[in-house]
C-alpha cells in the first residue's frame, strides 16, 4: 500500500510520519526542491504537539520552541487592557509554544528522513490526478519539464492555501468572514529586547497591531493595513519602536491578506484534503497549523483502517468531523479579530468595559485562557448521546503525568484503548484496557470519576460507561467495520 502526500510542509510530512508509523508507505511530494526557508508559522496549542507526539517528534519540537507566556490584551495607547496567562496545559504540554517554522520544518524532515517506509521528493508538481479507484497522478519535473505517471492507494492533498489538489477534485473556498490585508515582520534582535514574553494585542481600530517573542533571539510584529494603503508609505522603525524593536534586523517585510475560508469538499474518492488545502482562518486565537495537524492525526488512523480493510465509508467521516470544527474556530477567529480590533472610539470604550469584566470573573478568565477547542459534532465515530452535558464524548482525553519514563499517550500505544477507574468495560468495546488506578495518576482517576472511556486512536473519546440511577449504562462503539 502507498499513499502520495502532495505538499512538504508541517501538515504533510507530520501526515506521512502518522502513516509510515502505522506501516504505510508514503511517498511526500513537493513543488520545491528545498524546505521554504523563511518563517511563517509561529504558535501551536497543546492538543496540536498531541499530534506531535503521535509522529515522534514532539521532544526535537520543544527543543527548538518555547512555552508562551499568555496574551496581553492593550488600548492603542499601551495600557493593559487584559491578560491571559498561559502554563502547563491538560495534554502533557504547555498550553502555548512559541517557535519558528524552518526548526520545525527541519525536525520534521529530519524524522522523515529517518523513517524507512517514507520518501521525499522535491522539485515535482502535480498536475493531473485521477481519482477513482486507484489514484493516478501526472507529475512534471520542474526543472526538465518531463512528466510521468503515479499510481497510489491514495493521496492527501497538503498542498496550501493555493492547493493544486482541491482545484482537481473540484473542491471550493467558502468565505466565513471578510478578509484582512496585514503587513508581517519577522525579526531578529542583537540582545534580548525589554517585552512582556507573550502574545501583545493592540486592540486599536486605527492600527490594530501583534507583537510577540517567537523562540531565541526571533520576534515577530503585525500590522493591519488600511484600506488603499501602501506598504511603502509605513513608517516601519516607527511602528516598531513602539514595541522597543525599531533597532531589529528585519528578516522578512510581507504584505498578507488574511482569509476565512473553509473548502466545500474535502474528499474525492480517495482524494482527500488536510490543512490549508483544507480552510484558512485569520491569526488570532492561533490555530492555523493547529487545525492542520489535527487533520492530519484524526484522517491517518482511518485512512490506515481502510487501507487495512475497512469500509471505505470509515473515509467520509474526515470532512463531516473536521470540516464543523474548522468552521468553530475559523468563526471564532473572525469574532475575537472584530472585538478586538472592530469599531471607533466608542467601541473602544466598550471594549474596556467588557475586558474588566472579564477579568473580575475567574471562571470566565480561566476560559479565555484555556486551549481547549471544541468537541467534534456527535457521529459513526463520536458515540454522544443526545442529551449529555457535561460528557467528554467527542474531546482529547487529557494527558495528566503517569509513573515512569512514558506519556500516557505511549502507555496507551497506537490502536483503539479502554480507559478505566474501576467502572465495567463493556465487551462490544474494542482496543486493550488500562486502569488509571495502576498509572500512578490521580489526576486521570479524578477526571474519569468512576467512568469508563472509549480512546480513538487519535485520542479522541469516542463512548463512555457511566452509572445512571444505580444502573451502569454505555454509549454504542463505533461501527465494527469502520475501526
Amino acid at each position: 500500500m502507498t499513499v502520495v502526500v502532495v505538499g512538504a510542509g508541517p501538515v504533510g510530512v507530520t501526515a506521512a510520519l502518522l502513516l509510515a508509523r502505522r506501516g504505510i508507505d508514503v511517498l511526500v511530494l513537493d513543488r520545491h526542491a528545498e524546505a521554504h526557508p523563511l518563517p511563517r508559522a509561529v504558535h501551536l496549542d497543546d492538543e496540536s504537539l498531541r499530534v506531535l507526539q503521535a509522529a515522534g517528534v514532539a521532544d526535537a519540537f520543544a527543543a527548538v520552541s518555547r512555552p508562551m507566556a499568555g496574551l496581553r490584551l492593550l488600548d492603542g495607547g499601551g495600557r493593559t487592557l487584559a491578560e491571559f496567562p498561559r502554563g502547563a496545559g491538560d495534554h502533557g504540554w504547555p498550553q502555548g509554544s512559541m517557535f519558528s517554522q524552518p526548526d520545525l520544518e527541519q525536525v520534521l524532515r529530519d524524522a522523515l528522513a529517518a523513517e524507512p517506509r517514507a520518501r521525499l521528493r522535491g522539485g515535482v508538481e502535480v498536475v493531473r490526478l485521477d481519482g477513482a479507484g486507484p489514484v493516478r497522478l501526472t507529475v512534471r519535473d520542474r526543472d526538465t519539464g518531463a512528466e510521468e505517471q503515479l499510481v497510489a492507494d491514495a493521496v492527501l492533498g497538503c498542498d496550501g492555501a493555493r492547493s493544486t489538489v482541491r482545484g482537481q477534485i473540484g473542491a471550493r473556498m467558502r468565505d466565513l468572514g471578510p478578509g484582512e490585508r496585514w503587513l508581517v515582520v519577522d525579526l531578529v534582535a542583537d540582545t534580548p529586547l525589554p517585552v512582556w514574553p507573550g502574545v501583545q494585542q493592540v486592540c486599536d481600530a486605527v492600527r490594530p497591531a501583534t507583537f510577540m517573542p517567537v523562540a531565541g533571539a526571533r520576534y515577530r510584529a503585525e500590522f493591519r493595513l488600511r484600506e488603499h494603503e501602501a506598504v511603502a508609505d509605513l513608517d516601519l522603525d516607527g511602528l516598531l519602536g513602539r514595541f522597543g524593536a525599531a533597532g531589529c534586523t528585519v528578516v522578512r517585510s510581507a504584505e498578507y491578506r488574511y482569509a476565512a475560508q473553509v473548502a466545500d469538499r474535502w474528499r474525492q474518492g480517495r482524494v482527500l484534503l488536510n490543512g490549508d488545502a483544507a480552510h484558512l482562518t485569520p491569526p488570532f486565537i492561533g490555530q492555523g497549523l493547529g487545525l492542520g495537524l489535527r487533520d492530519a492525526h484524526q484522517l491517518a488512523w482511518k485512512l490506515a483502517a481502510v487501507l487495512d480493510g475497512a469500509d471505505d465509508a470509515l473515509l467520509d467521516t474526515h470532512q463531516a468531523e473536521r470540516a464543523p470544527h474548522a468552521r468553530s474556530l475559523v468563526r471564532l477567529a473572525v469574532l475575537l479579530g472584530r472585538l478586538m480590533t472592530g469599531g471607533g472610539n466608542r467601541a473602544a470604550l466598550v471594549r474596556r468595559g467588557v475586558l474588566t469584566g472579564v477579568r473580575r470573573v475567574p471562571r470566565l478568565a480561566a476560559f479565555t485562557a484555556s486551549s481547549r477547542t471544541p468537541p467534534l459534532r456527535p457521529g459513526p465515530q463520536v458515540r454522544r448521546p443526545r442529551f449529555a452535558p457535561g460528557s467528554p464524548v467527542g474531546s482529547l482525553l487529557p494527558q495528566p503525568p503517569v509513573e515512569g519514563p512514558q506519556r500516557l499517550d505511549d502507555v496507551l500505544g497506537p490502536d483503539w484503548a479502554v480507559v478505566t477507574a474501576g467502572g465495567p468495560v463493556p465487551p462490544s468495546w474494542p482496543g486493550r484496557v488500562v486502569r488509571a488506578d495502576e498509572l500512578g495518576s490521580p489526576e486521570l482517576v479524578r477526571w474519569l470519576r468512576g467512568r469508563s472511556v472509549l480512546v480513538r486512536p487519535d485520542r479522541i473519546v469516542a463512548a463512555v460507561a457511566r452509572r445512571q440511577r444505580g444502573w451502569w449504562r454505555w454509549d454504542r462503539p463505533p461501527n465494527v467495520s469502520s475501526r
